[in-house]
């Protein structure tokens, strides 16, 4: 919970002013329920009558109340009223409310003389307030008629005010309410919106470390469903939980107000609730906390499966990975479905609830209504109050349900944004602005986070500037973890890696890369065009540029064979190019940027011998003050590489040297020689 309240603290003013207005919707909605009670006991059983102090009483009921009075009240009716004709009338100014306490029990006791019914003080008091009240009011509507005042005029305006104060009520509440969704759900969406920032930024830093932590379909989840989650329950606790406490205390002090001697249903009620909540919460909430988690695991199935769908059409695996599919969609459903059938059950439930107070708040009511104790329009009033304070709660503890699956998607979150990527720029980095681009491995070792083995054991080797090295050995050796750790996709566990004399760490992540031109063994495309996609590294390389990297790279044939060209649109992911296309243009991209350093993993791999020859040969003069570091799993490709490193098995630098030197000295090179070139080329290759 305050992991979710700390991410309100950007938005407080914005947060106070909704608790201003959920003051002020409270406020009206908890003074509904007494214009209703006034409207129903003063307005309808009273005839718009609200006080026993009378506006005008004739001369003989005068004295008739009068007589019923002790000296002080005697006094106090004097100076209250004076004698027009046969008529008593109030004097202006007199305050009717102060009156009606004093005067209500005389005229009370007037109006039973009248029915022949003799009732002293004791007597008087055992009628109860409620009842002495609606006698003396009942005895003043009487006079009213006899002297010729139009009660139903003042029943009308008595109805008319009191609805216009419940109408303004009812629209303080509708503008406050608007008002508050308005607002709540900005707040939700800047809180989601800065959330997602956040965690994008956090993850376009992350290394490959940080990678092998949080799956793809993780982050994905992470980044989307935990925070829309988040942001759901940011608007209903602002909207909601927020308005809940205020209800429940203002309709606590609206019951004690009543003086009803009923509180005690109230607190029967909130029991009965918070029992029903707390084992449906027991029993929930376990699936609440497994829900995210599902989540994930359908993402991550429907995205292996919709990534790999040529695969899996090719070995015919449909309905197998449909049925993984179906198993990892089925337990979300039955979870999911767990908890609705949960939620359902609480209402009927609530219902229940909510109808047997009621009820019971009605039987009780009779007996302090039979008594003088209550009005009917009280007893309507504490019945609303009493449904206020029970939903009240209800909200509170629906929440309490939604809070736990919405705290593990905010732990997700701040488990994203708790990594420190371990791959880092320092505080002052040192300059890289007129690298020249001598790439040196000084016994260089490398492992993987929590692995047991390295994968890359003591590699020493120097990559000068106009010259080719090239990077060979069996699947799995570590050639594409060796290149990768140049431009810092991971850092060394061993030794060290220098640009020019420079640690690679000492320096900016920013500017090392800058100077980089990679194009990875797999092959990168973006939703675009084709010259959106060369000039991905190079944003401000001209036209010209382009088309030079285009030819170098060989992809100029297929690019104006499209009737737009270089304007051609490229699908997400280069889905509408073949593998060789894609391969060039991940080529052109590094080109276009002529870098200090080529790196090219096993970029030719897809090409055919001839575009590979032709390419290799284009490319010769735009690297000649470069720096080309290349993976290759063809001898035909490195074999005129200035320098050949030769990897085993384990990682360990078998051989280095020219084609002609390894073949005399390095057996592991000879044996991936000897599988590829037939005698006659080896010869021709030395």
């Amino acid at each position: 919970m305050r992991s979710i309240l700390r991410k309100l603290k950007p938005q407080w003013k914005a947060v106070l002013l909704i608790m201003a207005l959920l003051v002020v919707q409270a406020v009206c909605d908890l003074s509904l329920p007494t214009y209703t009670s006034a409207l129903i006991d003063t307005g309808i059983q009273n005839s718009g009558v609200a006080y026993a102090a009378p506006i005008a009483i004739r001369s003989s009921s005068y004295e008739a109340v009068e007589a019923q009075m002790n000296d002080t009240e005697q006094q106090l009716w004097a100076q209250s009223y004076h004698k027009n004709g046969e008529v008593y009338t109030r004097k202006d100014g007199v305050e009717e409310k102060q009156l009606d306490a004093v005067f209500a029990a005389p005229i009370a006791k007037t109006a039973l003389a009248a029915r022949g019914i003799a009732a002293d003080d004791s007597q008087l008091a055992l009628m109860g307030e409620q009842n002495i009240h609606t006698t003396a009011i009942a005895f003043i509507t009487s006079e009213y008629e006899a002297i010729g005042i139009d009660l139903a005029s003042i029943q009308t305006g008595y109805l008319l005010r009191t609805g216009g104060k419940m109408l303004l009520m009812a629209l303080g509440i509708t503008l406050a309410v608007i008002a508050v969704s308005f607002l709540a759900a900005r707040i939700g969406a800047a809180v989601g919106c800065d959330l997602r920032e956040k965690v994008f930024r956090q993850v376009v830093h992350f290394s490959g470390a940080e990678f092998s932590k949080f799956s793809t379909a993780s982050l994905i989840t992470r980044s989307t469903s935990d925070i829309q989650q988040i942001q759901l329950v940011i608007t209903m606790l602002l909207r909601i939980v927020a308005y809940a406490p205020i209800m429940a205390l203002g309709g606590i002090i609206m019951v004690i107000r009543t003086s009803a001697g009923m509180e005690w249903i109230i607190v029967l009620a909130v029991a009965l609730l918070l029992a029903l909540i707390g084992t449906l919460m027991k029993i929930a909430m376990p699936k609440f906390k497994k829900m995210q988690y599902l989540v994930d695991h359908v993402n991550l199935v429907a995205r292996e499966i919709l990534t790999g769908l040529s695969v899996i059409r090719a070995f015919g695996r449909e309905k197998v990975e449909e049925q993984r599919f179906d198993g990892a969609n089925t337990n979300l459903t039955r979870n999911m479905l767990f908890t609705n059938r949960c939620m359902s059950f609480m209402m009927p439930c609530m219902m229940l609830l909510m109808n047997g107070i009621s009820v019971l708040i009605v039987w009780a009511s009779s007996h302090q209504i039979d008594a003088g104790a209550l009005g009917v329009g009280e007893m309507t009033a504490f019945i609303t109050y009493t449904m206020m304070i029970v939903m009240s709660f209800l909200m509170l503890s629906m929440m309490s349900m939604m809070l736990p699956r919405a705290a593990v998607a905010c732990e997700r979150i701040d488990e994203v944004l708790r990594t420190e990527p371990t791959i880092r720029t320092l505080a002052q980095p040192q300059d890289a602005s007129s690298m020249t681009g001598v790439v040196r491995f000084d016994h260089v070792s490398f492992h993987y986070p929590d692995a047991a083995e390295e994968v890359l054991h003591d590699i020493s080797f120097t990559a000068n500037p106009g010259q080719t090295t090239a990077i060979i050995g069996s699947t799995g050796c570590g050639k594409s973890t060796l290149i990768n750790l140049i431009p810092r996709f991971y850092d060394v566990t061993g030794g060290s890696i220098t640009i020019d004399g420079v640690d690679v760490r000492d320096l900016s992540l920013h500017e090392l890369r800058d100077h980089i031109g990679l194009a990875p063994q797999k092959g990168v495309l973006f939703s675009g065009t084709i010259a959106s996609n060369i000039r991905f590294g190079a944003p401000d390389a001209s036209a010209e540029q382009v088309h030079e990297a285009a030819e170098i790279a060989q992809a100029t044939e297929f690019i104006q064979s499209k009737p737009t060209g270089y304007d051609s649109p490229i699908a997400q992911g280069g889905s509408n190019v073949s593998g060789g296309q894609k391969q060039r243009l991940s080529i052109a991209r590094a080109i276009a940027r002529d870098p200090k350093i080529y790196i090219f993993d096993d970029t030719f791999s897809a090409l055919d011998f001839k575009t590979d020859a032709a390419l290799r040969r284009a490319l010769g003069p735009k690297t000649a003050h470069s720096t080309v570091i290349l993976v290759a799993q063809r001898i035909s490709t490195i074999l005129h590489a200035d320098q050949i490193l030769v990897l085993d098995d384990e990682g360990r630098l078998a051989g280095r040297g020219t084609h002609r030197e390894l073949m005399e000295t390095c057996e592991t090179y000879q044996q991936i020689a000897r599988s590829q070139l037939s005698e006659k080329e080896l010869k021709e290759g030395a």
